[in-house]
């Protein structure tokens, strides 16, 4: 089975930007907490943090008050999960550098599934 993928540049209208800027930011958001927790997870106990228990976080982190912000769809956020496991699948072997924390500035990037529709 091949499975494709498409990669589209779009110009929202401004009633569209304003959700489109706050599930950019809710991806941006939980793939710099979820690479906080590992790399605080090794360097104090020399544990491995993987994506199902950074899964199990992102449910806690949606329940906090302070972060109910986070309400956008989960298919995202859940994406930007795998892309920071993928990265760090990646630095294990040796193929990339250490994952890095993602910043505001580039725009950013969400991925929907076709299984979100």
């Amino acid at each position: 089975m091949v499975e494709k993928a498409y990669k589209f540049r779009f110009y929202p209208t401004p009633q569209q930007e304003s959700p489109l800027r706050r599930t950019l930011g809710c991806v941006r958001l939980v793939y710099n907490f979820a690479l906080a927790v590992r790399t605080q997870a090794w360097y104090k106990h020399q544990e491995r943090v993987g994506y199902k228990q950074t899964s199990a976080m992102l449910t806690n982190w949606k329940k906090q008050e302070d972060l109910d912000f986070l309400s956008q769809s989960s298919v995202p956020l859940q994406q930007g999960l795998k892309h920071l496991q993928t990265a760090f699948t990646n630095f294990f072997s040796g193929r990339t550098k250490y994952p890095n924390f993602k910043k505001k500035r580039n725009g950013g990037s969400a991925e929907f599934t076709k299984a979100a529709f």
